[in-house]
């Protein structure tokens, strides 16, 4: 029975096609186990039956010859995936080797509509991203709060804002991270990071 059970398990193991019944073979002159393969292509009489032999029956758990050319057919399941994923987009951090490149002072309000941004990618406003008039785009500006001290770093993928006394358009995410979405607008410092 033991014997039966280590078959089973290299069979498993090695991963064979097939029904495969366990028996005795009553010509054999030991008291092992035979393999009948009663699926096996291309055999019109019927199931085959085998005699045991070191390769059907090892014992360790290392495989026979034909069973590792069996197995190494299959592909690994790293030659099946394939990788659909898109590159994922990176959110604008402050490195801390950023470079403070312009500074100032100015009116930033938000914007939470819109279906395309002037570079061309599709609005989020979960986003952390701004509009500005003239920065160029995926610039990083790191904005403040100066009446609570949060700030915030976007990235300028738009333009805007078109409202005298404002220099900088967010993101509903990026306004939120700094203010309250109920002031509309506030009083902002601005570092350009390079």
């Amino acid at each position: 029975m033991v014997a039966a059970g280590a078959v089973a398990v290299a069979l498993v193991g090695a991963g064979a096609a097939g029904v495969v019944k366990l028996g005795t073979d009553p010509a054999a002159s030991t008291s092992a186990p035979t393999l009948v393969d009663v699926t096996s292509p291309g055999t019109p009489g019927g199931p085959v039956t085998t005699s045991p032999t070191p390769d059907a029956l090892p014992p360790s758990p290392t495989r026979s010859p034909e069973r590792a050319s069996r197995a190494s057919t299959r592909p690994s399941p790293s030659q099946t995936r394939r990788s659909t994923a898109k590159p994922a987009t990176k959110r604008p951090v402050a490195s801390p080797t950023s470079r403070v490149v312009e500074t100032g002072s100015c009116g930033a309000s938000y914007y939470d509509q819109g279906q395309v941004t002037a570079n061309g990618e599709a609005f989020d406003p979960n986003a952390l991203t701004a509009a500005h008039k003239t920065l160029p785009f995926d610039t990083r500006v790191r904005v403040t709060n100066p009446d609570n001290g949060r700030s915030v770093v976007v990235r300028i993928n738009d333009r805007g804002p078109f409202v005298e006394g404002r220099c900088i358009d967010l993101s509903r995410a990026g306004f939120e991270a700094i203010a309250s979405l109920s002031l509309g607008a506030i009083d902002v410092r601005y570092e350009v990071l390079g």
